[in-house]
């Protein structure tokens, strides 16, 4: 039975491990530098550190570019775009404790068209306000030659944003004080937000060889499918930093590229592993698995894990202790909140679902 991967899918992810090997960078590092597991935090006074953030919202914009092939589309598609371009640089600052002070976008265009930047930069700026930071601006540029996108698209784009945030010395998250036995308390996702999108293509859509219409509404899907899987990323910025203000957080994670396996970058700063067993992912992710059956292949829980959020978009871990009081004040916030899974003494990253076990690493 042929597997349907994200490797298969154009994204070998150890060939991108590779790549990111920077040892030059590692030697090059400052004094007064810190590390966290997922950020590099540089001295900006005596009290404070501060950080610079880079994501972009990946191949989700050819689901949005399809869309508005298929006449399914309007301004706010492309809004939604500009919120997930925010949100990925906002939660990535939020997870060493840094609140996000300043966002700025890059939009790359086959045209500087209005009405497409407008709606852009509209739905950016609404990311931003919802991170509590502010929209700075940022680069608008005409390559054509280099932006090809959906065949018979007007105006292809890609979209890439940064975010500077600042945060005190003494309130740094780094996941140094995990122990074996805290909680990891997840909030409830959106859907796929902006991760696993080359492999959603393959699988979901007619267009790249998958099994559905753009328009199709599958059992259990409300909306046509590509409006369905466009949700914007959630922004948990607020949520997070009050819930770090009141409780003591050993660390926090932002479920986007390789998932669940990327838990692994802790294991460099306590001695843990995490094993994950609640999970209620909404219908597009189970979704995923039956198009490939159909499709005559399997997408494996291993790729899953590895490749999308399944359900929940952001991850606090907190003393067992607190677990139950964070959920709830998380809730309170307005966030669908849980406890999801706990760290361990092994190194090993662990998923508990539908009855097997799967080991990522």
């Amino acid at each position: 039975m042929r597997e349907f991967t994200y490797a298969a899918a154009g994204v070998n992810r150890v060939e991108r491990a590779r790549a990111k090997k920077f040892g030059f960078l590692n030697a090059a590092m400052p004094k007064g530098w810190k590390r966290t597991p997922f950020n590099n935090l540089a001295p900006l006074d005596a009290k404070h550190y501060c950080l610079l953030t880079v994501d972009g919202v990946g191949t989700k914009i050819l689901i949005a570019q399809l869309a508005e092939k298929k006449k399914l589309a309007t301004a706010k598609i492309h809004e939604g775009i500009g919120v997930d371009a925010a949100a990925a640089v906002a939660n990535d600052c939020v997870r060493c404790g840094a609140r996000p002070v300043a966002l700025a976008d890059t939009i790359d265009a086959s045209r500087s068209e209005p009405a497409l930047v407008n709606a852009l930069v509209k739905g950016f700026s609404r990311g931003a306000r919802e991170a509590g930071a502010t929209f700075v601006g940022g680069e608008t540029a005409d390559v054509r030659e280099m932006v090809r996108g959906v065949h018979g698209c007007a105006n292809p784009y890609a979209v890439n944003a940064s975010c500077v945030g600042v945060v005190e010395k003494k309130r740094v998250i780094d996941g140094s004080r995990i122990r074996s036995g805290d909680a990891v308390v997840g909030l409830r996702s959106s859907g796929f937000h902006c991760n696993g999108f080359s492999l959603v293509r393959r699988v979901l859509f007619k267009e790249w060889g998958g099994l559905y219409d753009a328009k199709a509404k599958p059992k259990g899907v409300a909306k046509p499918l590509a409006l369905e899987v466009l949700a914007p990323n959630r922004i948990y910025v607020k949520s997070v930093l009050a819930a770090m203000r009141n409780f003591s957080v050993h660390g926090a994670f932002n479920v986007t590229g390789d998932a669940y396996e990327k838990f692994g970058k802790f294991a460099a700063f306590c001695n843990c592993g995490f094993e994950f067993d609640f999970f209620k992912p909404q219908r597009v992710f189970s979704l995923v698995q039956e198009a490939a059956a159909e499709l005559g292949g399997v997408v494996t829980d291993k790729e899953m894990f590895r490749s999308f959020n399944m359900g929940w978009g952001f991850c606090l871990i907190v003393s067992q202790r607190e677990a139950d009081d964070v959920v709830a004040f998380l809730r309170r916030k307005g966030e669908n909140a849980a406890v999801i899974g706990a760290a361990t003494k092994s190194k090993s990253i662990v998923i508990r679902y539908n009855g097997e076990k799967t080991v990522l690493q």
